[in-house]
Formats: C-alpha cells, sequence, structure tokens
C-alpha cells in the first residue's frame, strides 16, 4: 500500500510502499477514502524533522532530559544507539480521515465491515491507502455527511474541545485568536453556540472567510480598539487562541482584551511566558486544551478501549468527534469551503511542496482509490532470496533494543541471511527491509513462519506476545530466540514447554548477562565449591512512567519484563534451579522489590530491585559469598574477587552480554548443538518469575 512517510533525522519525506497494517481485537482496518492534510500541525513537524539535532533538542527539552535520565542509567554508547535508531525511523504523517470498514477485531463492538467511519490519531489514522484504528478513535458518519467534510473530524473535535473549555453561553462575546484550520472551525462552532464571534488574524484573505463564515467581527489589526468597541468597553468573555507562534504575544494580548474574571483558552502552540499584571488585576482563567478532548494520550482508553463513563466525563474525544460530525450533518459547519487543494495519494509529495513554497493555500485534502478495487498485501519483497548454504534469520518485532543491540549481533555472526522482518506497522517493516536488507517486509508473522528460507525466528515483539510466536514457531519448526520474558503467564509458558518438547528446533531467551564476560570470570573464581552460595543482586533500576507500556497489561509489569534477567544470573552463577521465592515491596512502590530466593543446591539469593535511587549510581551491583571468597561485580565493568586474604581486580568495557548470547546461539542453530541455556533453566527461572508476581499479589 502507499503511505507517507518523513524520516525524523533527515526530514526527507516520500509516498512510500509498504505492507498493510493488521487490524487488532481492539480496532477496525479502513481502507481511507480522503485524507486531511493539517497544514500548520503537519508543517510544524516537517521543520522540525529538517532542523539539526540542536535545532531538535531546543524544540524538544523534554525528549533531552528524558535522554540525560537513560544515560545516566545506561550509559552514553547504548543511550545514543537508542537515540539515533529512534531518529532514523520515519514517521507516519496525517491524523484525520475517513473510510470503509474492511475488517473488525473481536472487540470492537458497534462497527461492521462496509460502515462508513471517520477516524483520528497520530500514528493510526495516516496518510495510507489503509489503517488499523482502535475503536474509541473510530466514529460512524452519518448519512448527511459527505467524505471531505468527515475528513476534517480531527481538527473539528480539537476546535470542539476548546469552545467547551471556553463554557460559552448564549450571547457572550468570543475572540478567536488565529483563522487557520482550527480557528475558522472555531469560530463557525462559536456561531452554532448562539455565541458574538471576534475574528482575528493578521492574513487579510483568512479575516475575509471568517466573516464569510459568520463571524460577526474579523479584523486583521487593533484588536484591543475593535474588542473594547464590539464589547462597550467590558472586554471579551473569553479567547481561544487559536494561533500558532513561539512569541508569548498571543496570551498577553488575550489578557488584555479579557473582560474582568474572563476565560482564556490555549489551543494553538505558543509561547507561554506570561505579564502577570493584566491576568492578576482581571483575575483571568487560563486553560490548556488537550487536543481532542478527555482520553487524548491515555493508552487505556485509546489503544485498549476503555471508554470513561458518560456519567462522568460527558465529552470524550470520541464523543466530541461524534458531535462534530453532528454539527455538520445540520448543516452549521461546513468545513469543505476551507477546502483549497485536492492531490491523488500517489502525489503526495507534491501537496507538501506546495505548502513549503509559500502558495496560498488553508485545506489539502489526499485522495484514494476505490477501496473495492485495492489489494491488501501484508507483505512487501525487498531484496533477493535467500544465498546459499546460509541460516535463514527472520526478526518478528524490531523495536529499538533489537535494532540497536540484537541485529548488530547477528549480522556480526555471519553466514546468515535476513529473510523477513515482521513488525505492527507497515512504515516500520519497509524502513528496517530497506535499511538492513530483508528480503522481505511484513505485519503478519505468518511470513517467517510459513517461510521455508527461514531457518531461526527472533522474537522481540511486546511481552504479551512473546509466549504465543514462540510456541507457532517452535511447532513451525523454526530455532527461536526470544527476548524476555518467555511468557508473562503460566498458561502461556506451559504452552511454550509443550511447543518446545515435542521441537527439534532450539529455543534460547534473551538471559544475556550469563555470557557477560566478567560474570563468568566470577563463577570460575567460585570454584571449586564446597557448599551453597550466598549472593546477593542489587538493581538501581529508576523510575519508568506509569502509562509505559511496560506497566500495562501488554508488558506484564517491571517484575515479569526484568527481574527474570537477574533470576537468570543467580541461578547461572550458582548451576542451581531455583525452587523456593519471597518477595515484598515497600509501601506504595510495586516496582521497589525485595525478593528471597532458594536453590535447589541449598544456595540462596537476595534482589534489591528498586526505582528509588539515584540513577546517577551505576544499575547493577552483584555481590556472591562462598568458600572463603567474596566476589563482587560492578555493573558488569569491574570485577573484584577476594580470596585467602588476596584481593584481584579485572577492569573492562561494560559487557552485559548480548553478543556472546546471539553468537551461541546461532551457532548451535548452525551446527545441530544443544542450546547454550538448558530448557529446564528456561523453564525454572520463567516459573520463579511468575511465583514472586504472584506472591506479591498476595501479599
Amino acid at each position: 500500500m502507499k503511505q507517507v512517510e518523513q524520516n525524523y533525522r533527515s526530514g526527507a519525506l516520500r509516498v512510500a510502499e509498504v505492507p498493510a497494517p493488521r487490524v487488532g481485537a481492539g480496532g477496525v482496518l479502513v481502507a481511507t477514502r480522503v485524507s486531511l492534510i493539517s497544514s500548520g500541525t503537519e508543517r510544524q513537524l516537517m521543520q522540525l524533522a529538517k532542523s539539526s539535532l540542536v535545532g531538535k533538542a531546543v524544540a524538544r527539552p523534554d525528549l533531552v532530559r528524558r535522554v540525560i535520565s537513560n544515560v545516566q542509567r545506561d550509559g552514553l554508547k547504548p543511550t545514543l544507539e537508542k537515540v539515533f535508531a529512534k531518529l532514523d525511523t520515519p514517521i507516519p504523517l496525517g491524523y484525520s480521515l475517513v473510510g470503509d470498514v474492511l475488517a473488525v477485531g473481536r472487540d470492537a463492538v458497534g462497527l461492521a465491515i462496509r460502515d462508513r467511519v471517520a477516524c483520528a490519531g497520530a500514528g493510526v489514522a495516516n496518510h495510507a491507502e489503509f489503517n488499523a484504528v482502535p475503536r474509541n478513535l473510530t466514529v460512524a458518519v452519518p448519512r448527511e455527511v459527505d467524505d471531505e467534510d468527515a475528513s476534517f473530524v480531527t481538527l473539528g473535535a480539537i476546535a470542539l474541545q476548546g469552545v467547551r473549555l471556553a463554557a460559552p453561553t448564549l450571547g457572550e462575546r468570543v475572540v478567536v485568536m488565529g483563522l487557520g484550520l482550527i480557528g475558522l472551525l472555531t469560530v463557525q462552532i462559536l456561531k452554532a453556540n448562539g455565541c458574538k464571534v471576534i475574528g482575528f488574524d493578521p492574513n487579510r484573505e483568512r479575516v475575509a472567510l471568517a466573516r464569510d463564515l459568520g463571524a460577526d467581527v474579523a479584523v486583521a489589526e487593533s484588536l484591543p480598539q475593535v474588542v473594547a468597541s464590539f464589547t462597550g468597553g467590558y472586554g471579551a468573555d473569553a479567547v481561544i487562541v487559536t494561533a500558532s507562534s513561539k512569541s508569548s504575544e498571543p496570551i498577553n494580548t488575550a489578557a488584555e482584551i479579557s473582560r474582568m474574571k474572563g476565560r482564556i483558552v490555549i489551543v494553538g502552540l505558543v509561547g507561554m511566558t506570561i505579564d502577570r499584571e493584566p491576568f492578576y488585576k482581571r483575575e483571568l482563567e487560563l486553560k490548556l486544551s488537550m487536543s481532542y478532548g478527555p482520553g487524548r494520550g491515555d493508552p487505556n482508553y485509546e489503544q485498549a478501549g476503555q471508554d470513561y463513563p458518560l456519567a462522568y466525563v460527558r465529552w470524550t474525544e470520541q464523543r466530541n468527534m461524534e458531535a462534530f460530525l453532528g454539527l455538520i450533518a445540520e448543516g452549521r459547519v461546513t468545513p469543505k469551503k476551507l477546502v483549497t487543494h485536492r492531490f491523488a495519494i500517489g502525489e503526495a509529495e507534491k501537496a507538501y511542496a506546495l505548502m513549503e513554497s509559500g502558495e496560498p493555500h488553508l485545506a489539502i485534502l489526499l485522495t484514494y482509490p476505490e477501496s473495492e478495487g485495492r489489494t491488501i498485501s501484508h507483505v512487501v519483497a525487498k531484496a533477493p532470496g535467500k544465498a546459499k548454504d546460509s541460516l535463514g534469520v527472520a526478526f518478528i518485532g524490531l523495536g529499538n533494543y533489537a535494532k540497536g543491540v540484537l541485529l548488530p549481533a547477528v549480522r556480526k555472526a555471519g553466514g546468515l541471511s535476513l529473510t523477513s522482518v515482521v513488525t505492527s506497522t507497515g512504515i516500520s517493516a519497509g524502513h528496517s527491509a530497506d535499511k538492513f536488507g530483508f528480503g522481505s517486509a511484513s505485519t503478519d508473522p505468518a511470513t517467517a513462519l510459513d517461510d521455508p528460507a527461514t531457518d531461526v525466528v527472533f522474537v522481540a515483539t511486546r511481552h504479551d506476545t512473546h509466549a504465543r510466536l514462540t510456541a507457532a514457531a517452535l511447532r513451525a519448526g523454526k530455532h527461536v530466540f526470544c527476548e524476555k520474558p518467555l511468557a508473562i503467564d503460566a498458561a502461556g509458558l506451559s504452552d511454550v514447554m509443550e511447543a518446545a518438547a515435542t521441537s527439534s528446533a532450539q529455543l534460547i531467551v534473551g538471559f544475556n548477562r550469563r555470557f557477560a564476560p566478567l560474570l563468568i570470570e566470577a563463577r570460575n573464581a567460585l570454584q571449586p565449591r564446597t557448599g551453597p552460595l550466598v549472593m546477593l543482586y542489587r538493581v538501581n533500576a529508576g523510575s519508568l512512567p506509569r502509562d509505559s507500556w511496560i506497566q500495562r497489561d501488554e508488558g506484564g509489569g517491571r517484575i515479569i519484563g526484568e527481574v527474570c534477567h537477574f533470576i537468570d544470573a543467580l541461578t547461572f552463577l550458582c548451576g542451581s534451579l531455583p525452587t523456593e521465592t519471597h518477595a515484598v515491596t515497600a509501601r506504595d512502590h510495586a516496582d521497589a522489590v525485595s525478593i528471597l530466593l532458594r536453590f535447589a543446591d541449598g544456595s540462596t539469593g537476595t534482589i534489591v530491585y528498586s526505582s528509588l535511587g539515584d540513577p546517577g549510581v551505576p544499575k547493577e551491583y552483584i555481590e556472591v559469598f562462598a568458600n572463603g571468597c567474596v566476589a563482587r561485580l560492578d555493573d558488569f565493568a569491574r570485577l573484584t574477587i577476594n580470596k585467602a586474604g588476596q584481593a584481584r581486580s579485572l577492569k573492562g568495557k561494560q559487557d552485559k552480554g548480548q553478543g556472546g548470547l546471539v553468537a551461541a546461539f546461532l551457532d548451535a542453530a548452525r551446527k545441530g548443538r544443544e542450546s547454550p541455556i538448558p530448557l529446564a533453566e528456561l523453564e525454572a527461572v520463567t516459573s520463579a518469575t511468575l511465583a514472586i508476581v504472584e506472591d506479591l499479589s498476595n501479599s
């Protein structure tokens, strides 16, 4: 399918041929009829993408702070690898469209195949022939609303939410500052609400259009004087700022033209350096509108499909979308009057060139072929097939870690052919195939599992899919490298173990720390052993946002997602399986945990995993006591052995064993040897991790 993408690092924009997405349980697959280019928002994205790294850093200081935090926790090189991998990945453009439903996920109730729907959301309602859109970002289009009008649904919801926050009442005087697409829609919505509207924009053509669309007054200059005259000297009841400017002048002008106890709502991206005096003297109310409405940015609402009860949240983003379409159906809002240009999807690059050219424009629409004549393909061939006598390797999932760590290790091993890459979005799969030389790009895991040229599958998807994909790959006769965790529940683990027991293929999990050179040296230093080990593993894990996917159902939480690493490292050190677990958390901190393990040989292990520490302190510290010997490992970069009154230290470049793990696995797969990690240890470590989670849930 054709999709518009932009490289965030270089700024290059193109219409790419990528695989179509697959519909999830909570969404629908939509064949796009018309999508709207939001000239203001998308031009800002284009300009940011074309800016230098310094320019990007200045524009997004929040991301800079996150990078600094990651450097403190994970080190400079791994962090930079992730940053550049992220910058190099193309981003889809677009966030507002209308189309036909082709497929419906099992949880997407209320929608049916062939329904005409309007869809919203950056990253899901893209400029693409086909889009997989979550249920809560999809609404049915009334019969009276045509495609071009319906394609404005996202901008309409944004405008409507700004009006709701202003809470205008019948007859109030409201100023709209900035008469771009959202500003002009805001003017119409306010008139539908019975308000007297003053529009302002330096562009005189847009001022004239605002008058045509119903504004009582619209001007390009002298706004304070006009407002004073129009309001009898009292000032505006409310001001909605839909302008886009780095300057703080719009917000301060809004304060100057407001009446006593007036309301100001910021919808556009403007400077926020506020002059205190007018706000103080008028006791003004200032609000920032959060895009489409309640639910925006909440993954439980947008992705998981959990709606807010209408009695408590009357106007969610989806209900705002429906209300806006209702206004169009009644003839109160006429978005199509804002359209200045139309292009076919194959000519989308011309549309963006027009935006950059300075030619006057407002709304630009992209049109698509009839849905009945389009073929849906979830795979696109990219490169020649498998080389003779090589090991065919496929990736299902290729996020930052897989791209920055696993794939380089695979390529370093040599003697391989990259057969296919499967990701959840076509844009990611297509880019990865082009960049790294995969034979095909796909959004369907069956592409890898059914391919006779694929011998090895790397499963690097989100955690809740690991067990299902791993079991399926094993049953298909593929050797499997499953990034940790192996499973997030007992049923998933049981399914994997059953598949592994009946498959001739090998299975390994991404427990890389047992392949770290200094951990191997520590284990050797503890030999010969005559008794159990007493082990301590301290992890300064750092905090993770509550809305991170790892914290949700798809991630299983941090214990399942990461603590399995440390259980495996202790299992490797003592050479014995964990048999007993106990765990407690710090009060009100689910990811600040103390864990006690007992192993079959009598050894004990204590894991202190905490999100409460200073990120400037190195992440991992291991201390092992045995046979009059103490081994201390500092963040996999320095090992100290104290034995018989003698101290010995080894220093090196931090190496947590990722490369060694991948090399050992591929060598075993190529030569038909046993897996480098015994199946019994994979099962025992995963079972112990699940037992810890259960222990914590019962405490």
